[in-house]
């Protein structure tokens, strides 16, 4: 069955997946590998020519930019470049987002070096970033219909350590074009940042239809 170019087959997805999915991995090891290095000045230079070669690899086709994709049979928009989520992305975590049945949404995961502020917690920011993402996506119940971050506030309770976490997140109410959202990231001591927002359906998607 042919599929239109925004719509991704399922088996090609999972075929690129399975593909692009180890590259990320290596290179997001690599990252946090050069962050935690301490070998002498000639490994160093080598291994800068060596991820320079690489690098010049990778970049003899490149894409002209993201195009945006969705997923034949579950609809979900496939956000593979996403700093939170995203499967090709080695900034990502990545994060992966379970729904509850009562519309919430959680996820358990590792920050470790790359995300570092002050030593051994994590960077406030990306505090936030974790939190506005599973906020926007309990709000648009799984990224199946558009909204956008109109505004979050996060309240940090205590600093956040590196290592395992959980963010948590929930619809509070939906007013007309907003929906309100809440969540918290914590570790195994309790919770460390509370977050709310507010995301809105942009006018494009209102005047639909």
């Amino acid at each position: 069955m042919d599929y239109p170019s925004d719509v991704i087959a399922a088996a090609e997805h999972d075929r690129l997946q399975a593909l692009y999915e180890p590259l990320t991995r290596a290179v997001r090891d690599l990252v946090d590998a050069g962050v935690r290095t301490g070998v002498d000045e000639d490994t160093i230079a080598d291994a800068t020519a060596a991820i320079e070669a690489v690098t010049a690899t990778l970049r003899a086709e490149q894409r002209g930019g993201q195009q945006a994709m969705r997923h034949a049979e579950t609809g979900r928009p496939v956000v593979w470049a996403n700093p939170v989520v995203g499967l090709r992305n080695a900034l990502a975590p990545p994060l992966t987002i379970h729904h509850t049945d009562d519309g919430a949404c959680w996820s358990e995961f590792t920050l470790g070096a790359v995300y570092e502020g002050p030593p051994g917690w994590v960077h406030g920011g990306i505090c936030a970033l974790v939190l506005d993402h599973i906020l926007g996506e309990v709000a648009s119940g799984g990224l199946s219909k558009p909204l956008y971050t109109g505004t979050i506030s996060c309240r940090y309770v205590r600093g956040t350590p590196l290592g395992a976490l959980r963010a948590d997140a929930f619809v509070e109410r939906t007013e007309g074009i907003k929906t309100y959202a809440r969540g918290q990231l914590s570790d195994a001591d309790g919770v460390t940042v509370e977050a709310e927002g507010v995301f809105i359906m942009p006018s494009w998607a209102r005047n639909a239809g």
